[in-house]
């Protein structure tokens, strides 16, 4: 479920070192005839407007990585989970097919991957783990993403587009739950609001008696449709927890090709065990007579597995990225804000029913990630507040 579009990424990072100010010498003014064992003194005014300029960089430079990460993840989450739709809608039926396009487009991350590797990246903050430790990581992680796709593929088939992204929504609720425990990310009453009003949105939906299910699917496997997504979503959280902390305690590096790194490897092994699925179940050899039966043609049939995983992986992009870069809740809340989003893409393409339990459920969905967003806001305030302190004692003590 996890382009070369991740280059911009990179190259964000480096034009930030580039554009670092260096604190010129002659803007300092320093005491004559000093000691040798004292240390200069510069003058208030140029350090403190230095440090106050630097810290403006560096947090618009953070800005313009999270706009672009969340550009990547919405973009690609809503195209996936339409064009799954389509493959299903116009003949398709193997959700082993639809699990493994999720991950087997990661090949085309090893270029700009190449290029990061070849650059100079930033030393990390400690000795690189051991090849086993990592090698156990990935492949567990990789494991539980396999199988996650392969819920969200059931979820997809059962469920239309709509219902689908908006049951999907409660992935905030559970990452919340995980990073409390796991993460340790700190509940406060806006968090806790967008937590419980996501899982009302949710609630409104299962309890939809007036569903729009796709054709041929009964009751019984709309309920099995509902319970997938929700488990989809549950282990989907788990896995974001997991990551931020693969990040924090064991890769402990501040470049972006640990993000690639995380995700090629993880896709590898997801992408292994899913075509282990598809040969064992026997669903290899219903392909050819799928792409036979596509009532879009076998073109588009190709075409339509081929940009669902480039969506994919586009949305990746953004989900590890915005862990690496932010945290693994703030991922999840603009994932949930992509599934609240894609609905109305779906009444567009597909024509899907909005009745009025639909439309109440995307909105509460819209005001618990509004109420996530304004937090944020809050707490990046509060953080450019101290820092702001910070600059200021550090400009104002004679011994610095």
């Amino acid at each position: 479920m996890y382009l070369s579009v991740s280059l911009f990424n990179c190259l964000f990072h480096r034009r930030a070192k580039i554009l670092k100010p260096k604190l010129p010498i002659k803007e300092h003014t320093y005491a004559p005839a000093m000691p040798d064992n004292q240390i200069p003194v510069p003058a208030r005014d140029g350090p403190s407007t230095h440090l106050r300029t630097l810290w403006k960089l560096k947090r618009l430079h953070w800005w313009l990585l999270v706009v672009l990460n969340v550009f990547f993840l919405l973009v690609g989450q809503a195209a996936a989970v339409l064009l799954g739709r389509f493959y299903y809608d116009k003949g398709g039926n193997s959700t082993w097919m639809a699990t493994l396009v999720q991950t087997a487009a990661f090949p085309i991350l090893l270029v700009p991957y190449s290029f990061l590797r070849s650059s100079n990246d930033s030393p990390g903050l400690s000795a690189p783990s051991s090849v086993l430790v990592l090698c156990s990581i990935y492949f567990v992680v990789g494991v539980l993403i396999a199988g996650d796709n392969m819920l969200y593929s059931i979820g997809l088939l059962y469920l239309s587009a709509s219902t689908y992204s908006l049951i999907c929504a409660t992935q905030l609720a559970f990452n919340a739950v995980f990073s409390f425990f796991i993460n340790r990310q700190k509940f406060t009453p806006l968090i806790l609001n967008a937590v419980v009003i996501l899982s009302f949105s949710a609630s409104l939906l299962a309890v939809n008696e007036d569903s729009d299910k796709p054709s041929g699917v009964s009751n019984r496997k709309y309920v099995i449709g509902i319970l997938t997504a929700l488990a989809a979503s549950a282990l989907y959280s788990l896995l974001l927890s997991l990551m931020q902390l693969t990040f924090e305690k064991v890769l402990k590096k501040e470049t972006f090709s640990v993000v690639l790194e995380m995700q090629i490897y993880t896709a590898f092994v997801a992408s292994c065990v899913t075509s282990v699925g598809l040969f064992a179940s026997g669903e290899w050899r219903t392909i050819r007579g799928e792409m036979d039966s596509f009532t879009t043609g076998k073109v588009s049939y190709v075409m339509t597995l081929v940009w669902t995983a480039v969506a994919w992986q586009v949305c990746s992009v953004g989900v590890v990225g915005l862990v690496f870069v932010v945290s693994s809740l703030c991922s999840n809340v603009v994932s949930t804000l992509s599934l609240a989003v894609t609905p109305i893409a779906s009444l567009i393409v597909f024509h899907d029913n909005m009745n009025g339990v639909k439309i109440i459920a995307m909105l509460i969905a819209f005001w618990g990630f509004a109420s996530y967003i304004f937090q944020n806001y809050l707490d990046d305030l509060k953080v450019t507040k101290n820092q702001t302190a910070g600059n200021n004692e550090a400009a104002n003590d004679p011994h610095c």
